[in-house]
């Protein structure tokens, strides 16, 4: 299974100067794979996870100089480490601060040496040390792509591939066959043990047995990052969002009984375990969306669409059978699926927000589902379910926005151009940047 992000590994091997990258994400989201497969590259690939032998931590004790580190390192591993030849993985690194620490030594002394750290939760332990600024590259990985998927799944990807190059409209035999592709990942979702198990046994019933498993894995985690008095809310936040995806958050809709003092601080740590992703009411009174942010106003959404369906506990078949009427029966999945594939197709060089606008006046409600920036310019995106063509609130945007050129409609209906409003298949939702202009 191919990710996008190799392509941006392999520039930075062929690069003259390339500092050790951190790559982050959260846990089960592919960083290891990815890491693995991308060490095939090299003539010697060399793996070392703190969280698997405690023998390796030992070694940055002593002090952060890196060619004893190496030495050390290759005398447990039986194995040579050289720079140019070798890929260096440092795996859960979050569990040896020293290592993270030593991380700008390792670019100023050795800078021809290729290295790659990465780990779970990694946010938490980052903020206790920082990160060298200036010597060391931020990654950010998410859960497989919409693209990635349909590479999957071979002949998905030469469809996804033609349906981006049709100016007007695509033909209705392969409308027809990426909607159902579509609609498979729609119960599937990103991760990729249940991309791989999906591809191999093609049984819904292990993918959500392996959804639910990861679930729990998020769950036991949570005692990892959260005070022991804070654990029970944040169990219960996230046990919860999955009900109030496509509308404002507000802290009541979790219960009566609980204060925001007491879930604020426990939602603002799932979003930093990168299993729950903010969108941000913005103004757009200016670019960039962050400026005109209004920080008690935001919706969320669950990092994987396929998990969200497991905690819903949906019944799938529809999405299957008829994808079309899916999009209309469980409109907060599709919303859900287009933040998803912005987080997964942005550079992943910086983390990226999620912003939506919306008005509340008398007999003039308003809301646009996503607003992106690109090339200076703030393009709003509405999410459509169904077939519905009607376009209110990106019309209510577009008039009152004069300098914003065009807006995108998303919906299972086929690919349109209209005057300010560019149509697109639901599929299409990751490729924006490409077709858009």
């Amino acid at each position: 299974m191919k990710r996008m992000l190799e392509l941006k590994l392999q520039t930075w091997k062929k690069s003259p100067v390339h500092k050790p990258i951190v790559l982050k994400g959260a846990r089960q989201v592919g960083k290891s794979f990815l890491v693995r497969e991308f060490g095939k590259s090299f003539n010697s690939f060399v793996e070392v996870n703190f969280d698997f032998s405690e023998k390796y931590a030992s070694i940055f004790e002593l002090d952060l100089d890196p060619e004893r580190i190496i030495k050390e390192i290759s005398f447990l591993k039986k194995t040579a480490i050289v720079p140019g030849e070798t890929l260096l993985f440092l795996d859960e690194i979050q569990e040896c601060p020293n290592a993270i620490k030593a991380l700008r030594y390792f670019y100023e002394m050795m800078p021809d040496l290729h290295l790659i750290a990465a780990g779970s939760l990694l946010e938490f332990a980052l903020e206790n040390i920082g990160l060298p600024v200036g010597r060391v590259t931020p990654m950010y990985l998410y859960p497989m792509s919409f693209k990635e998927f349909a590479q999957a799944r071979n002949t998905g990807d030469i469809l996804f591939e033609s349906a981006k190059y049709f100016p007007e409209e695509i033909p209705d035999v392969f409308h027809s066959k990426l909607l159902k592709l579509l609609g498979e990942y729609m119960v599937v979702g990103g991760m990729p043990e249940v991309v791989f198990s999906w591809i191999n046994e093609e049984n819904f019933t292990r993918c959500r047995e392996i959804q639910n498993e990861i679930i729990e894995v998020y769950k036991s985690d949570f005692m990892k990052y959260a005070k022991k008095h804070q654990v029970k809310y944040v169990d219960l936040l996230y046990s919860s969002v999955h009900t109030t995806v496509g509308r404002k958050f507000t802290y009541s809709s979790i219960g009566q009984d609980f204060k925001s003092r007491e879930l604020k601080p426990a939602l603002d740590l799932l979003i930093k375990a990168d299993v729950i992703h903010k969108i941000s009411h913005s103004s757009f009174s200016t670019i960039p969306l962050k400026a005109g942010e209004k920080p008690d106003h935001f919706k969320l959404i669950m990092s994987d669409i396929g998990l969200m369906q497991a905690m819903l506990n949906n019944d799938v078949s529809e999405w299957i059978i008829r994808p079309q009427d899916a999009t209309q029966n469980f409109g907060s999945v599709t919303e859900a699926f287009v933040g998803q594939e912005i987080l997964a197709n942005a550079s992943p060089m910086k983390r990226t927000e999620l912003f939506y606008w919306a008005r509340s006046k008398r007999g003039a409600n308003a809301e646009v589902d996503y607003l992106i920036e690109k090339e200076n310019a703030v393009i709003p995106i509405e999410v459509k379910a169904g077939k519905s063509s009607r376009m209110v609130s990106m019309e209510m945007f577009l008039n009152e926005k004069p300098e914003v050129r065009y807006g995108i409609h998303l919906s299972i209906l086929n690919n349109r151009l209209k005057d300010k409003i560019h149509r697109f298949p639901l599929y299409l939702a990751g490729s924006l940047a490409d077709i858009s202009d």
